[in-house]
């Protein structure tokens, strides 16, 4: 497994020239969210499609310690995107990156070249009367036989509440989060098929993780 110290140590260097607000995230969100763990799915799978890149990070760790040579991240903001190419820059000679603004419903098309989906602590800033139809339009859009790695903040957990002060704090809102229970039942209501799940907390962080195949 790539150590976490290997992880803190590349991201730095990649947050030079990002805002205040956004070097922390990039900087620090390895030590709330486990990266490790998320990247070692990657291993055998050459494409990636990241649902809600944020600044690139988790692409950019991609990039740098695995065997994926076609990434592609989307996010609602104009602004993080733009990060996001300027972290992953030094790869564009020996991968495929692209990142691309989406409108936070609808999925582009090309998630059906991709092998491996993740959706990282995305669902829980999706309004909540639209998280179902929201993982509905992801299973849709993906090709059979692809996976979906689904990692979120467990709202039946009391820890909870250090999340949404995080969100506060860097998001300005509160999130939506769901339980781990209720998780599981939506996604195999929907036609998912789960190949493992488990939780971990990390700090004051309560995570969860399903590992779905459509």
């Amino acid at each position: 497994m790539i150590k976490q110290s290997d992880i803190l140590t590349f991201l730095k260097s990649k947050s030079l020239n990002l805002n205040l607000i956004d070097r922390l995230k990039v900087n620090y969100r390895p030590l709330i969210c486990p990266f490790d763990i998320l990247l070692k799915y990657v291993d055998q799978n050459k494409s990636v499609f990241d649902i809600g890149c944020g600044s690139g990070q988790f692409c950019a760790l991609i990039a740098k310690f695995t065997s994926a040579t076609n990434i592609y991240g989307i996010e609602i903001s104009k602004t993080l995107v733009l990060n996001a190419r300027a972290i992953n820059k030094e790869f564009k000679d020996e991968k495929t990156i692209t990142f691309e603004v989406f409108d936070g419903k609808t999925i582009p098309i090309e998630i059906q070249k991709f092998s491996i989906v993740y959706m990282i602590d995305v669902l829980h800033h999706v309004p909540k009367n639209n998280q179902v139809i929201f993982l509905k339009e992801i299973y849709s859009k993906m090709a059979f036989g692809s996976i979906l790695i689904f990692k979120d903040i467990d709202a039946s957990h009391p820890f909870v509440y250090f999340n949404k002060i995080h969100d506060l704090v860097f998001s300005k809102e509160t999130g939506n989060e769901i339980s781990f229970q209720f998780a599981q039942k939506t996604v195999k209501n929907i036609g998912f098929k789960t190949i493992e799940k488990f939780k971990k907390t990390t700090f004051i962080y309560p995570h969860y993780f399903l590992i779905l195949e459509k």
